[in-house]
């Protein structure tokens, strides 16, 4: 995805980093993490969405792709096991706002991302 991403923009600042851990010491306009986020427990969701706050400068975005409804889901890409998560999208609301962030989007299931359900969200 990185690749693909250098590629198409190459002006970007573009990082492979643990959101878990994420201590960068710089803040950002935008952060996305497509088709990782949701890799995480939501404990683990909560904690990083507040992370990624602090990386954002005001008016910053962030755009995360989750799942559209609470749940926890495992299942097999590439005939290697997954796991899935995601909190309601109140709940999201919630920590977003917890964190001064706002919701700006949400698309559930959107056919237009091959049925992802997007998050958006802009710091305060």
């Amino acid at each position: 995805m990185l690749d693909l991403a250098r590629a198409r923009w190459p002006d970007g600042d573009w990082r492979h980093v643990d959101m878990k851990r994420l201590e960068l010491g710089e803040t950002f306009d935008g952060i996305i993490a497509w088709n990782s986020f949701f890799h995480l427990r939501p404990d683990e969701q909560r904690m990083c969405i507040g992370r990624m706050a602090k990386h954002l400068e005001p008016g910053g975005s962030v755009l995360l792709t989750v799942g559209h409804k609470a749940g926890e889901v495992s299942g097999t890409v590439g005939g290697e096991p997954v796991y899935h998560a995601s909190l309601s999208p109140a709940e999201y609301a919630i920590c977003l706002e917890q964190n001064g962030l706002r919701l700006t989007g949400f698309l559930a299931e959107d056919p237009e991302t091959n049925n992802h359900s997007v998050l958006m969200a802009r710091k305060e």
